[in-house]
C-alpha cells in the first residue's frame, strides 16, 4: 500500500515523548502540484499546522525552497521570488496566531542561480525585499549516475569559478547557502567549503544517502563512502548538517510500503547509526533535526519522526539535545524567541 496518506499514518498513533521540549524545524516545504505528481501534492499552511500541532512544541519552522508558485512570466532569474513573496504570506498568516501558538516559516530559503556570478546580487535583492523572513537560498547541486535520481546540476558545478562567485556574493551579504546533493559529491562539497570560508552552508538530508537504484545492495560501498565524505564536510567549520530525510524512498528502507506504519523505537534504532555517525562528526551544536515534510511524511507520521528523534538523542546532555532539536536552527536561521 504505497504512499498511503493519513489515513494510514494514523493506524499507528503514539504519546507524544516529552511534549514541552522547544523545537525549531528547520526543513520543509509548501506547495501546491497541478496536476498531482507526487504524494501529499497538497502542503499548505493548514496540512503542515496540522502535522507540527500532533504533541510536539515546534515553536518555530523554515520553510525551503521546493520550485514552488514561480512567477509565471518576467525574466527566469527572477522567477523563484515569487516562491518568497507567497511563503512570506503564509508566514503572516500563521504569524496572526489564529492557528495557534507555532509560527511556520519564521525564516524562508529561497532560490537564486549562483551560476549567475556576480549578477546573482539582483535576484537576491529582490529575494530580501520580497520578505524580511528571507535567511538565503538553497541551491540542489545534486548530479548522480544513477538514472534514477533526477540531476539537478552538472557535474563539478562546485568547483566552477562562476559558481563559487556566486556563493561569495551570498557571503558578503549575509546569507546563506543550503544545498542537497548525492552521497559521492560530499568530497566536493568539502572543496567548494574551504574556497568560500565566509559562507555559512547548511548540508541538507545527512549527505543524500541513495540506497537504490544503482546503489542497492552495495552498503558495503556505500556507507564507507559516505562516512568518509561526512568527515571530510564536518571539518570544514562553516558547515551545519540536517539531520534528517531518511523517510524518502531513496534511502531504501521501504517503510512506505508496510501494511502499518513504523513505530518511534524501531525508527529510531533504524536512523541511529546514520545520525549517531554525522553528530559525532559535527557536535551537536552543528546539527539540526529535521522533518523534511512532506517527502518524508510518506514513511512516518510528523508525531512518530519526532518521538525517534528524542529517544535517539536520549544518551546526550540536556544542551546537545536543545542544540540539535532547536537551538542550532534558530542561530543558523536568525530565528528570535
Amino acid at each position: 500500500m504505497p504512499f498511503g496518506g493519513n489515513d494510514w499514518l494514523a493506524l499507528n498513533e503514539e504519546p507524544t515523548l516529552e511534549p514541552e521540549s522547544p523545537i525549531c524545524d528547520p526543513h520543509h516545504h509548501f506547495w501546491d502540484r497541478r496536476p498531482a505528481s507526487i504524494p501529499y501534492q497538497r502542503y499548505l499552511i493548514h496540512e503542515l499546522m496540522g502535522d507540527i500541532g500532533s504533541g510536539h512544541n515546534v515553536r518555530s519552522t523554515v520553510f525551503v525552497e521546493a520550485r514552488s508558485m514561480y512567477r509565471a512570466a518576467g525574466p527566469a532569474e527572477m522567477r523563484p521570488v515569487g516562491e518568497v513573496e507567497f511563503v512570506n504570506g503564509l508566514a503572516a498568516a500563521g504569524a496572526s496566531g489564529i492557528y495557534g501558538p507555532s509560527r511556520p516559516a519564521s525564516a524562508i530559503v529561497g532560490h537564486a542561480d549562483l551560476k549567475l556570478g556576480d549578477d546573482v546580487v539582483g535576484v537576491l535583492e529582490a529575494l530580501q525585499a520580497a520578505a524580511g523572513r528571507f535567511r538565503g537560498i538553497r541551491h540542489n547541486v545534486t548530479w548522480s549516475p544513477d538514472p534514477t535520481l533526477e540531476n539537478r546540476e552538472t557535474e563539478g558545478i562546485m568547483a566552477n569559478e562562476t559558481f563559487r562567485a556566486g556563493a561569495r556574493v551570498l557571503a558578503r551579504m549575509g546569507l546563506s547557502l543550503d544545498t542537497m546533493l548525492s552521497f559521492p559529491q560530499l568530497p566536493e562539497l568539502a572543496d567548494f567549503a574551504r574556497a568560500v570560508p565566509d559562507l555559512p552552508i547548511i548540508l541538507n538530508h545527512l549527505g543524500g544517502v541513495s540506497r537504490t537504484g544503482i546503489y542497492a545492495g552495495r552498503d558495503d560501498e556505500v556507507i564507507p563512502q559516505w562516512r568518509e565524505g561526512i568527515a571530510a564536510v564536518a571539518a570544514c567549520p562553516n558547515v551545519v548538517c540536517k539531520v534528517g530525510g531518511m523517510g524518502m524512498p531513496r534511502w531504501g528502507f521501504g517503510w512506505w510500503q508496510r501494511e502499518t506504519p513504523i513505530g518511534s523505537e524501531e525508527l529510531a534504532d533504524a536512523m541511529a547509526p546514520w545520525m549517531n555517525y554525522a553528530i559525532e562528526q559535527f557536535g551537536p551544536d552543528r546539527c539540526m533535526f529535521e522533518s523534511n515534510f512532506p517527502p518524508d511524511k510518506v514513511s512516518f507520521s510528523y508525531n512518530v519522526m519526532y518521538n525517534a528523534f528524542k529517544r535517539l538523542s536520549q544518551n546526550y546532555s540536556a544542551s546537545e539535545r536543545a542544540d540539535m532539536l532547536h537551538d542550532t536552527a534558530a542561530r543558523v536561521y536568525r530565528i528570535e524567541a
